[in-house]
């Protein structure tokens, strides 16, 4: 058991979209990634999951409307929700989500990693 710096971890990511694993828990990963720009509309069918926003604002879409997340507030997208991430600045994120959660979804794209590193 230690102490995770959660902002240390964010400055070693350098790309975005590209969520990292700094912990796990009753089968749950805790996640951390930068994101700029728009995402790719996705849902996960048996997954919810958990954004917190560390540093920014996010904009989730869904088909029907939109959602502000602002700097220290949290979203929770509910299984088999369509949604789309988008972040007009930089955000800094945490997300918690089943180990099993595929990044994207059924949806494949160039943004879609299939593997987590572990920072």
């Amino acid at each position: 058991m230690k102490a995770i710096n959660i902002n240390s971890k964010l400055n070693l990511i350098n790309d975005l979209w590209n969520p990292r694993v700094i912990a796990e828990l009753n089968g749950q990963q805790v996640k951390i990634s930068k994101v700029k720009g728009e995402f790719v509309w996705h849902d996960h069918k048996n997954e919810d999951e958990l954004f917190i926003i560390l540093k920014g604002t996010l904009k989730m879409m869904f088909r029907d409307r939109t959602v502000i997340v602002n700097e220290g507030e949290m979203i929770m997208v509910p299984k088999g929700i369509e949604h789309k991430p988008v972040a007009d600045e930089e955000v800094w994120m945490m997300l918690f989500e089943p180990q099993n959660t595929k990044h994207t979804g059924d949806t494949l794209s160039e943004l879609t990693v299939k593997n987590y590193d572990r920072i």
